[in-house]
């Protein structure tokens, strides 16, 4: 045997493990991407069809039986997070991807927050449900049905925390970056339950379309990139 020949023995023998590796990701993502549509549309249909008022009644009234002042004032900035605070995060971010040189997180980022905008846009007129009466704040001139709030922090502190992760070594961190995403996006959905803008089923739909769209991408993104790898040696 050469020392040619040897050389390819490494590669040999990891490539059934990347492709394995490769194909678990692909069917974990389609997997989510199907149950989360699944979900959304046995919600839709419930809220269609007025079968979620009394769950969403028991929980609004739940939540907002915690209500204070202090509460209030934390719930309104956590809830810009996900509005106005998001959309100028989201705008910062691809800046500062573009400045570093990141274009692939960059077109993933304009990518992810488009297709949430396209989605949410079509869903909210496609279920013209009416917003419930606020506790605290005005009545927003936008459909209640799913919650873009909700819809858009997922996508986009996700793909954040998925995109920053990739990037980083440490075990440690990762966990605490995942972590700390995971709580602002719940805490940005109970916050709009909170404050009375949203049933609570508006915020369950708009993770699971969330969910659905970047799980999606993820899949499409494996795929491409598994493509790139095979038509690589020979171009």
């Amino acid at each position: 045997m050469t020392t040619e020949d040897q050389s390819l023995l490494p590669k040999t023998a990891t490539a059934p493990k990347l492709n394995l590796i490769f194909e678990a990701a692909v069917v974990t993502s389609l997997t989510v991407a199907v149950l989360s549509l699944f979900l959304f549309a046995w919600i839709g249909d419930g809220v269609a069809h007025d079968r979620t008022a009394g769950f969403d009644l028991a929980i609004r009234n739940q939540v907002h039986g915690f209500a204070s002042p202090g509460l209030t004032k934390a719930m309104i900035a956590i809830s810009f997070l996900g509005g106005d605070g998001l959309t100028a995060a989201a705008i910062l971010s691809v800046i500062a991807f573009l400045s570093l040189h990141w274009r692939r997180e960059a077109l993933w980022m304009v990518v992810t927050i488009l297709g949430a905008l396209v989605l949410d846009l079509s869903l909210k007129y496609a279920f013209h449900r009416p917003r419930p009466v606020p506790f605290f704040v005005p009545v927003p001139y936008t459909y209640s049905f799913p919650s873009g709030h909700s819809l858009f922090s997922l996508c986009f502190y996700g793909v954040l925390a998925g995109l920053l992760t990739r990037r980083i070594r440490s075990g440690m961190l990762r966990v605490l970056i995942w972590t700390l995403a995971a709580l602002l996006v719940a805490a940005i959905g109970l916050s709009r339950v909170y404050l009375g803008v949203h049933y609570p089923s508006d915020v369950i739909a708009g993770y699971l379309a969330a969910s659905l769209w970047v799980s999606t991408l993820v899949a499409l993104d494996r795929v491409r990139v598994e493509r790139k790898n095979e038509s690589g040696p020979e171009a």
